[in-house]
C-alpha cells in the first residue's frame, strides 16, 4: 500500500538526501587525504607542476586586461552595428582592412565583445552596462538602450601601450561600414534641423515673454455685479512662460549634446579604459591550478592503488 507524502515528509526526504550527499563528499575528501599521504610523491609532484604552470601563466608580461568603452550609434540600428562587428567577434576579418587586421592577426587585441547598456528610468540616460547579459529586450524596467553599446576587447600587459592605436583602428573600421554610413546621412540631416528648430523656439518663447512683460501691465479688474448685492473683484496678473522656457532649455541642451556626438556613424562617449584587475589574476589561478592538480594527483594515485584490480578487469 502506497503512502501519501505530505510537505513535511518531502522536506525530511530532501534533508536526508542533502545529508547523504554531504557525508559522501566528506568521505571522498578523507579518502583523498589518505591517497595524498600514501602516494605523496605522485600527488605533490602534480601539485608542484600545477603551481608552476599557474605562476608561468600569470607572469607579468602575460597578464590579460579587459578594455571597455561605450559607443554611441548615430542613425544605425543595433542589428546593423552587430553585423558590422561580427567579423571582429569571430576573428574572420578579411586582410583588406589594413588598420585593424594586423592587430587581430598578431593578437595585439583579442576577444572582441559587445554588451547592452541599460536605462533603468527610461529617460535616455545610461545607468549601467549589462556585463552578465541578464537583461531582456522585452523588459520594461531595465530597458536596453537602442543607440548605445559597450565595446570590449582584451590585451596583454605588454600591449597596453597599443590601446590608443587599437581604438583608432577600430573606429575607422566601424565608420567605414556602408550600412552604418547610409543610416547616418539622413540622421545627421534631421538632427541639424531639430537643433535649428529648437534654437528658434527658444528665441520665440523669450520674445513672447518679453512682450507680455512690457506690454501687458497688471491692473485691477473692475467689479462685476452678479445680482443680489454681490460683486466680484479680481486682479489681472502677468503669467510668464518660464516653465516652458526651462523645459525647452533642458531639451535644447540634450539636443546640442547629441549634436556634438554626431560627428560619425559610431563615436565613443569616452576613450577606452583599461580595467586594472587582470583576467588571469595570480591568486585566482593558483587556487584553480592547485585544486585541479590535487584532484588529478589523487585520481592517478587511485589508479595506481587499484592497478591489480584494473589489470584483472582488463584481462577478462
Amino acid at each position: 500500500m502506497e503512502k501519501d507524502m505530505n510537505f513535511f515528509d518531502l522536506c525530511m526526504a530532501c534533508g536526508r538526501a542533502i545529508g547523504r550527499a554531504c557525508n559522501a563528499c566528506w568521505q571522498l575528501f578523507l579518502h583523498m587525504i589518505k591517497l595524498t599521504y600514501r602516494y605523496w610523491w605522485i600527488v605533490l609532484t602534480l601539485v608542484a607542476l600545477g603551481i608552476a604552470a599557474a605562476l608561468y601563466y600569470t607572469r607579468h608580461d602575460n597578464l590579460t586586461y579587459k578594455v571597455s568603452a561605450v559607443a554611441l550609434i548615430n542613425g544605425g540600428s543595433i542589428q546593423q552595428f552587430e553585423q558590422a562587428f561580427l567579423p571582429l567577434r569571430s576573428g574572420n576579418l578579411l586582410p583588406g582592412y589594413s588598420a585593424i587586421y594586423p592587430l587581430l592577426k598578431s593578437r595585439t587585441a583579442m576577444r572582441f565583445e559587445t554588451f547592452r547598456v541599460i536605462d533603468c528610468l527610461d529617460d535616455g540616460v545610461a545607468d549601467y552596462v549589462d556585463f552578465k547579459r541578464k537583461s531582456s529586450p522585452t523588459d520594461t524596467v531595465k530597458v536596453q538602450m537602442q543607440d548605445r553599446l559597450c565595446l570590449q576587447f582584451r590585451v596583454k600587459s605588454r600591449n597596453l601601450d597599443s590601446v590608443p592605436a587599437i581604438e583608432k583602428a577600430l573606429m575607422e573600421y566601424l565608420n567605414s561600414n556602408a550600412a552604418l554610413q547610409q543610416a547616418y546621412v539622413p540622421y545627421y540631416a534631421n538632427l541639424c534641423e531639430e537643433v535649428a528648430f529648437n534654437h528658434r523656439q527658444a528665441l520665440k518663447l523669450d520674445s513672447l515673454t518679453s512682450h507680455y512683460y512690457y506690454y501687458t501691465p497688471s491692473s485691477t479688474v473692475p467689479p462685476a455685479y452678479v445680482g443680489n448685492g454681490v460683486n466680484f473683484y479680481g486682479e489681472r496678473r502677468i503669467h510668464l512662460f518660464l516653465d516652458k522656457i526651462y523645459e525647452q532649455q533642458e531639451h535644447l541642451q540634450a539636443v546640442d549634446h547629441r549634436m556634438q556626438l554626431a560627428t560619425a556613424p559610431v563615436v565613443l562617449e569616452n576613450h577606452f579604459y583599461v580595467n586594472p584587475k587582470p583576467v588571469n589574476g595570480r591568486f585566482k589561478y593558483l587556487i584553480i591550478c592547485f585544486l585541479l592538480a590535487w584532484i588529478g594527483g589523487c585520481a592517478l594515485a587511485e589508479l595506481i592503488d587499484r592497478r591489480k584490480a584494473i589489470c584483472a578487469w582488463l584481462k577478462q
